[in-house]
């Protein structure tokens, strides 16, 4: 084998594996659509294809109470608006694909989401 045969093998390998690299995180999203709705509120509001990257906010004023997850991710839901975890065992629900969930009485509402991915 030439020495220019391997180094363009050598070239072509590396392009690939640099285009894979730097493409498998950009435009992933959670296929479906999450739908979260506050406690004795006729407000629904509908996240469709979201991105599994990142933290996303649920904008409902005052937070929501009920969740129908319909994509094809799980998702964690949160008490806070920045997906951190805390030590209240409320905070950080796993609902997977397919599933509801509503909290507790008394508990506080979810503010946030992140996507399992």
């Amino acid at each position: 084998m030439s020495h220019r045969r391997r180094i363009g093998i050598i070239a072509g390998a590396a392009a690939l594996l640099l285009g894979a690299t730097a493409c498998s995180g950009l435009g992933r999203t959670t296929v479906g659509q999450l739908s979260f709705r506050g406690h004795d509120s006729p407000v629904e509001i509908h996240y469709n294809n979201s991105l599994v990257t990142g933290c996303h906010r649920i904008a409902i004023p005052d937070g929501a109470t009920h969740v129908e997850n319909n994509t094809l991710v799980d998702v964690i839901l949160y008490q806070n608006y920045d997906c951190k975890q805390t030590n209240d065992p409320n905070n950080g629900i796993y609902v997977a694909t397919t599933l509801s969930n509503v909290t507790a009485p008394r508990t506080n509402p979810w503010r946030s989401f992140s996507v399992v991915h």
